[in-house]
């Protein structure tokens, strides 16, 4: 396909085509170079090609030249897909979704101050509910799905000081980029800036919506030793704990001798297992302390630390909340959450097998009365811990969407994202159709598996790289969540979360059965994944059971009997050609080569002897004796050119003559009937100067 856009940058970012249509008898249009639209190519809204090829580009704004990035359409024509420039106007083109209902109050344009699969997740929503869509990448995610998927992206940290993190944590870089491309709201997603009161501050300042709760409910709630004060004057059971943030590891010491052992600590600011370490030694407390800190500094931007009993085999249950602005809350019932590793979740079930439902109806009415007593709004996740006497107790408030927000959303049929969105824009939950908790049934059973980049066989050690082979499973009732594509680059910045599998069926044991069908179907090369350790979460006694606590991970040794990967000969190869061609540099590597490595060459067979060939009669007689021989020879005559192939593979491209002349003696003796032995080519000659710093007329006389 022939594209010509005057002399650009072009850049591929797929998700819609939009371009300005100039004014007409303007300077700039009749200038402009024309676009070259595919015959197939159709603008959003159903433009024709005839109208498509009056549009022209517009010279960039001062908002263009920060690097923002409009997105354009998957174009296709004979397998091509159409590209755009880096400064195209911000589009003014109708909106992308289709909304049939005319009853749903929406924004026009939404942003995700996120990334990956829970960016795309807003997306969609947004997208159904008829609001044009915004993503912000860092430079290392310039590549990611995300952006694709969205109607604009903009690029956060180019040309600053920011490490990767840093760029999805720059509250007014993305509240910049919002408000000029006329964005109505923010959704913040989960992590990152999703729990920042400043965050939703700047966004209110700035007229913007932020789509979750109040700043002050962020405040109290985002606090963990506050959110500990609410829980108590709402009379709902609480671990004992620190009564605020502890700083400093004196603190925490003195707090432990006072209360004793095992303790957990926490991140006061966050949440998602991060900065999360639980001490049974008290030899230990300090320096468990200092990584727990300075993980939630990184992950939250505050390093301040909470910390209580830790109670021995719970049970984890959360509790869906749904609040709008008009004092309305109600509940979409719990999850379990109880299958987890380093306080991460890794399997999440909705509802929870074999939980009494006098200790639901206790959790449900102390989450609902907790969110009414705080004003809160929004989507939000209580948090419980329940002991093995049926007791429960209050952990937390996580005031934002949750990753495991799919299995309540497959047994209520509520779309928990979008009803974010209308709750945003102003609706009530009656208007949503939830008002009364009558509207709220929970039907079947659901199951997510969290299929991440890590290698269970190396302590969960996150593995990076680029996905080579990708194929994911489907049938009824199986949905995927998730950002990879063949060809996408894990890297090291970010979480190593590949795809969210979610499984519904009639019942507990019946989702087992989807969801271990589902991950059987999975192909994936180039990076190592969980998958192997989730098959054997679901075929554990215990896990079949229904009677999984938080210990169920750490006390099941046979989890981490696993299968030896098939794709190791292949990252091996490609290991080995890294490092050859690209050096220690190549991400990966784990250091500098051995250097003068002098191979062991075994020792030349007696019967390996220099027998006579075809070149032997070329010196002995000459060419006219040797034409004549050739002319006579009744057999095939073969020209072998393995040697010379072999320098412009991959793996021998930098063959020392050294390592050839010793291998030599052994391929004149096996190919000693062969017509010719070609050894040399273009390739050969650039390869002995540039890489070897040989002399390759030195190579050719040796050989």
């Amino acid at each position: 396909m022939n594209t010509t856009m005057s002399s650009q940058n072009i850049t591929s970012i797929g998700a819609r085509y939009q371009v300005k249509r100039p004014q007409a008898g303007s300077i700039a249009s009749n200038k402009a170079a024309p676009l070259r639209i595919p015959r197939s190519a159709t603008a959003i809204g159903g433009s024709s090609r005839k109208s498509l090829l009056d549009y022209r580009l517009k010279k960039s704004s001062p908002a263009a030249s920060r690097k923002s990035q409009t997105t354009a359409a998957n174009i296709e024509d004979s397998g091509d897909i159409w590209t755009t420039m880096d400064d195209v106007d911000a589009p003014t083109g109708p909106r992308s979704g289709l909304l049939l209902d005319p009853s749903v109050k929406g924004f026009s344009k939404i942003m995700c101050a996120n990334r990956g699969e829970i960016a795309i997740r807003v997306f969609r929503a947004g997208s159904e509910l008829g609001a044009r869509t915004v993503a912000v990448y860092s430079p290392q995610d310039r590549l990611q799905q995300h952006r694709y998927k969205s109607d604009e992206s903009f690029c956060v940290g180019e040309g600053l000081d920011m490490t990767p993190v840093d760029c999805y944590l720059a509250v007014d870089e993305i509240v910049r980029i919002a408000k000029e491309n006329n964005v109505e709201a923010i959704h913040p997603g989960y992590g990152f800036l999703s729990e920042r009161a400043d965050f939703a501050r700047k966004c209110a300042e700035e007229g913007i919506v932020f789509v979750g709760p109040k700043a002050e409910t962020l405040d109290v709630m985002g606090d963990k030793t506050a959110a500990r004060v609410i829980a108590q004057e709402c009379e709902i059971p609480v671990i004992p704990g620190t009564d605020e943030a502890v700083t400093t590891s004196d603190q925490a010491v003195a707090f432990v001798e006072q209360s004793g052992l095992p303790v957990i600590l926490k991140a006061a600011m966050g949440g998602g297992g991060r900065g999360m370490r639980v001490v049974r030694e008290k030899d230990e407390l300090v320096d468990l302390f200092q990584r727990a800190s300075s993980e939630a500094l990184a992950a939250f931007g505050d390093g301040r630390m909470f910390i209580e009993r830790f109670i021995e085999k719970p049970r984890h249950i959360e509790v869906q909340i749904m609040a709008d602005n008009y004092g309305n809350v109600v509940h979409l019932h719990e999850r379990d959450c109880s299958v987890q590793r380093r306080h991460q979740k890794v399997v999440e079930m909705a509802p929870s097998e074999g939980l009494p439902d006098e200790t639901k109806a206790a959790i449900f009415a102390d989450a609902v009365k907790l969110c009414k007593h705080i004003d809160y709004r929004c989507a939000g996740t209580v948090e419980f811990l329940v002991d093995e006497d049926g007791s429960h107790y209050f952990i937390e408030v996580n005031p934002r969407v949750q990753v495991e927000h799919t299995v309540t959303e497959e047994v209520t049929g509520i779309d928990i994202v979008q009803t974010q969105l209308r709750v945003a824009a102003g609706q009530s939950l009656a208007e949503i159709g939830i008002g009364k908790q009558e509207d709220i049934h929970c039907r079947g059973f659901a199951i997510q598996s969290r299929v991440t980049s890590e290698d269970p066989a190396m302590n969960f050690q996150p593995d990076t790289g680029r996905i080579e082979v990708y194929r994911a499973p489907g049938g009824m009732g199986v949905r995927m969540d998730g950002a990879a594509v063949v060809g996408s680059v894990v890297s090291p910045y970010y979480d190593s979360l590949l795809v969210k599998v979610t499984v519904k069926t009639d019942c507990f044991q019946h989702s087992v059965q989807k969801m271990f069908r589902a991950l059987t179907e999975f192909k994936i090369s180039g990076v190592k994944t969980n998958i192997p350790f989730l098959q054997n979460v679901l075929l554990s006694p215990t896990f079949l059971s229904g009677a999984v606590n938080t210990n169920f991970v750490d006390e099941t040794p046979g989890l981490f009997d696993l299968p030896m990967g098939k794709d190791r000969p292949t990252r091996l190869l490609t290991y080995l050609a890294e490092m050859v061609v690209n050096g220690p540099d190549h991400p990966g590597a784990v250091g500098q080569p051995p250097e003068n490595v002098v191979p062991v060459v075994p020792a030349k067979p007696a019967e390996v002897d220099m027998r006579p060939g075809w070149k032997q009669v070329l010196e002995d007689k000459g060419p006219k004796e040797f034409a004549k021989a050739v002319r006579e020879h009744k057999g095939l005559l073969l020209t072998d050119t393995t040697w010379r192939d072999a320098h412009q593979s991959l793996l021998a491209t930098r063959m020392r003559t050294y390592d050839m002349k010793q291998a030599a003696p052994y391929t004149s003796h096996a190919l000693a009937g062969a017509f010719s032995l070609e050894m040399w080519g273009g390739a050969t000659f650039d390869v002995s100067m540039r890489f070897l710093n040989e002399d390759p007329w030195e190579r050719l006389e040796i050989l």
